[in-house]
């Protein structure tokens, strides 16, 4: 006798917040100092489901320093785009080692995409949108997976992000900037404050540090992201240039 079929088990794909609850959550944080909104985001609403994202940057150590001071075990993302700086990995293991951080994970490029869509490496030559897609956006869409929310370190006075949220929807996710409303003085007294290191290539005229290939030193009185992707249309990787849902707060 033939056993009665058995329902197959589903996975679920439903997203993780909507814009109802994610407004909701916007509303608990209203008010709430920094400190106080990452203590309440890692702590109680997405506690064991966040994720920290990093690009090991100028003013990098901020951010970092203060999760560091409620959860060090938070998961720790840098996107290694095979790009990058050699001082800004050497950076990145500084940074991480001195605030104590215990899941470091680097994410790369795709190496099938790599060879289907940038064999020779100079893509960012002649399409630097396609480039970010490949080296920087899909690698962290693959590491972010796991994970009900982000905290991104991107702040409302660098170029072309004006009034940015502190919490917004990004592809089902919760997306936080706990920097949205820091001014450059601001992150500048805070690194005096609890002496942190600078990205050395700070001093030497990169305000903004990316890709090698794509950044360059900015002049006196230039925009201080003036030195990304100089010559093109473009002040963003990809990663932040759009959210694809409503903002949440």
């Amino acid at each position: 006798m033939a056993e009665p079929a058995r329902a197959l088990d589903r996975i679920d794909t439903a997203p993780a917040f909507d814009a109802e609850t994610a407004a909701a959550i916007g509303a608990r944080l209203e008010g709430l100092d920094t400190t106080a909104m990452l203590e309440l985001l890692l702590r109680d609403v997405v506690p064991g489901r966040v994720a920290l994202v990093s690009s090991f940057g100028a003013e990098s150590a901020v951010l970092l320093h203060l999760v560091s001071t409620i959860d060090r075990s938070v998961p720790l993302v840098f996107v290694n785009t095979q790009k990058m700086f050699g001082d800004t990995l050497a950076y990145r293991d500084e940074l991480a080692e001195r605030l104590g951080f215990t899941d470091l994970r680097v994410v790369r490029p795709d190496p099938y995409l790599l060879a289907q869509k940038d064999a020779t490496g100079l893509r960012w030559s002649y399409d630097p949108d396609g480039c970010c897609e490949i080296r920087k956006v899909e690698p962290l869409r693959r590491a972010l997976a796991p994970f009900d929310a982000w905290i991104s370190g991107r702040k409302g006075f660098q170029a072309g992000r004006g009034g940015i949220p502190r919490v917004e929807l990004d592809e089902g996710r919760l997306k936080i900037n706990p920097l949205a409303g820091w001014s450059k003085a601001d992150l500048d007294a805070y690194f005096a404050a609890h002496d942190l290191p600078r990205h050395p290539m700070e001093a030497q005229g990169y305000p903004s540090i990316g890709c090698s290939p794509c950044t360059s030193r900015v002049l006196p009185g230039e925009d201080p992201r003036a030195g990304r992707w100089r010559g093109w249309d473009k002040v963003e990787c990809g990663i932040h240039s759009e959210v694809t849902d409503d903002p949440a707060f």
